[in-house]
């Protein structure tokens, strides 16, 4: 199911799929200065990362990912928020991400779900 919301004064889309026999919902809004992503199978935000592309003279890009809350032994959700600042970064060099993952199930199937269903829903 999807939605896109234009009365809102941010720009968003709201998709949910079935990953695993879990509901998995996510909402992504794109402001002026950021893209904020939130997927959730607990009705509720989770460990909140943040993104971005650093800038600098390299001919290959860097990017910089920091847990703000939430779990921080998680490699694979920091791996997710990687996969994602690089495909924005493509199209938006200058916008960072905040990216929310509340998820019962963090395997890598699910996360690469959450991945494509974000790059397909895109709003940048």
């Amino acid at each position: 199911m999807e939605s896109l919301d234009t009365n809102f004064p941010v720009r968003h889309r709201k998709v949910s799929f079935e990953s695993k026999g879990n509901k998995t919902e996510i909402v992504i809004c794109s402001y002026e200065d950021h893209i904020l992503i939130i997927a959730t199978q607990i009705g509720a935000m989770g460990t909140i990362l943040h993104a971005r592309k650093e800038e600098g003279m390299s001919v290959e890009p860097t990017f910089s990912v920091s847990v703000i809350f939430g779990k921080r032994d998680e490699p694979m959700l920091t791996a997710t928020a990687r996969r994602l600042i690089e495909h924005i970064s493509s199209i938006v060099p200058s916008k960072p991400l905040v990216l929310s993952l509340g998820l019962k199930d963090h395997s890598s199937e699910t996360l690469k779900e959450i991945v494509a269903t974000v790059i397909e829903n895109r709003l940048w």
